[in-house]
């Protein structure tokens, strides 16, 4: 297909703008940057990484309804059939919500990529800005090559699944940081106006010293997660079918505690502004046992000490017929605070109650990325959602061992990678089910 030459010299602007917008070091350069964007297209040409339900069915749709001008034009998976299977899925899901779905929609088979080299063919196709909804294995490795060649990221939560992969992490939001490009994660409840309300209130001293809290979430067992790759076929590999099955694996997953309870101990480390010291956790699987769910926990519970001696009790569960809670509290010298996903609460001095209905926050992460985007303002969340991450690890290396865990050693000593040697299809080992007092810490 030919382009005129107007097209051409839109599309060598465009591509300009976004390049030089990561490497701008002047303010008369910026300025002149962001003029140019203003007066021409604000287009965000979009590449998305990982084709499974989130990227299909949240990821593009929020971020394509948080702003006009948004265009899918490259889209990458490991999976030969759910990538087929994508098109169908995201032009479904905008229709859903009444998104124009050839304004949007703009992949083609040139620019639809299969493999464990997808990543960097979508990174390297005219994208601005990508989003990353692979397994969490895979974040860091993500990152690092699309910050390297000056990409926009919005990375889900969480980042990664070992110490080894959070240093990654934070290298590339170092450098995110130096070329000027912005890097939001998946916390979508910090953009929950009943959290930021709440919190700024906690902030300001509305429940006086906090002393301690607790962090619960109880949830089910993910039995009907994937039914259709439940069993695994003759022609995958081990190393096909435990992809397939990366929730249920702790190389993949990180374990429910941080695949999805990350959420909860990233709202407890913003309350406190902190990560904690150190931890100590037990847990282990009763209820969900059989070979289908790889080899991680369905309850841990940990107990997170923070500075000035603060205690969090974190408890979590994925299991069947467990009534369902999902909350944070705090206490503090003069009241308390407990949070939800839908409100929040302060007693104290001055009661206050504060719902989260004003805003879909899954869509305002992706709006105020765009927003940093446009204006040329970066917003980096490398460190934050890193240390959230690791916080979650360290519950899980604490339950998985038996063991005490500090974050200085987590963060600098550990050892700890979870990848194969080799990241290609074929045999691959099943990890066992860690026992605390005979696995190992490192």
């Amino acid at each position: 297909m030919t382009h005129s030459a107007k097209d051409q010299t839109k599309k060598l602007n465009r591509r300009s703008f976004i390049r030089n917008t990561s490497m701008a070091g002047t303010a008369t350069f910026i300025q002149a940057e962001n003029l140019f964007f203003g007066q021409s297209s604000d287009t965000i040409r979009v590449g998305l990484i990982g084709c499974g339900g989130r990227g299909t069915g949240a990821g593009i749709i929020d971020c394509a309804e948080a702003s006009k001008g948004i265009e899918l034009v490259a889209i990458g998976d490991l999976f030969q059939d759910h990538l087929d299977q994508a098109p169908a899925a995201i032009q479904r899901n905008l229709e859903k919500r009444n998104l124009p779905v050839k304004d949007i929609y703009k992949v083609t088979a040139d620019t639809s990529f299969v493999g464990f080299d997808a990543y960097k063919k979508v990174i390297e196709s005219d994208v601005d800005m990508i989003i990353l909804t692979t397994p969490p294995n895979f974040r860091p490795q993500h990152l690092k090559y699309a910050v390297e060649r000056g990409k926009h990221v919005f990375i889900e939560k969480p980042v990664a699944v070992d110490p080894v992969g959070i240093r990654s992490i934070l290298e590339s939001s170092e450098l995110a940081r130096q070329k000027g490009l912005t890097l939001v994660a998946g916390t979508q409840m910090r953009r929950l106006s009943s959290n930021r309300e709440i919190i700024k209130h906690i902030h300001d001293g509305a429940i006086g010293e906090i002393t301690g809290g607790q962090c619960f979430r109880s949830g089910s067992g993910m039995r009907t997660w994937r039914t259709e790759e439940k069993v695994k076929k003759n022609e995958w590999s081990e190393m096909e079918y435990q992809i397939r099955r990366w929730l249920m694996w702790s190389w993949l997953s990180g374990d429910f505690v941080v695949e999805m309870h990350v959420h909860n101990l990233d709202i407890m480390n913003w309350i406190l502004d902190a990560h904690p010291v150190k931890c100590i956790g037990l847990g282990g699987r009763q209820a969900r046992t059989g070979f289908e769910y790889g080899n991680i926990y369905d309850h841990i519970s940990v107990e997170y000490e923070y500075p000035n001696d603060i205690r969090i009790e974190y408890m979590g569960t994925q299991i069947d017929n467990y009534p369902y809670r999902s909350n944070q509290r705090v206490q503090g010298t003069s009241g308390s605070a407990e949070l939800d996903f839908s409100k929040g609460i302060i007693k104290g001095k001055k009661n206050l109650v504060s719902d989260g209905k004003t805003s879909n926050p899954s869509v305002l992460q992706y709006r105020e990325m765009i927003d940093s985007i446009r204006k040329n303002e970066p917003i980096n969340e490398g460190r934050q959602i890193a240390e959230s991450t690791l916080t979650a690890i360290m519950g899980r290396m604490s339950a998985y061992t038996g063991q005490s865990v500090e974050w200085d050693w987590a963060m600098n000593e550990s050892k700890l990678d979870l990848s194969p040697a080799k990241m290609e299809f074929g045999d691959l080992p099943r990890m066992s089910v860690a026992i605390p007092g005979q696995t190992m810490l490192y």
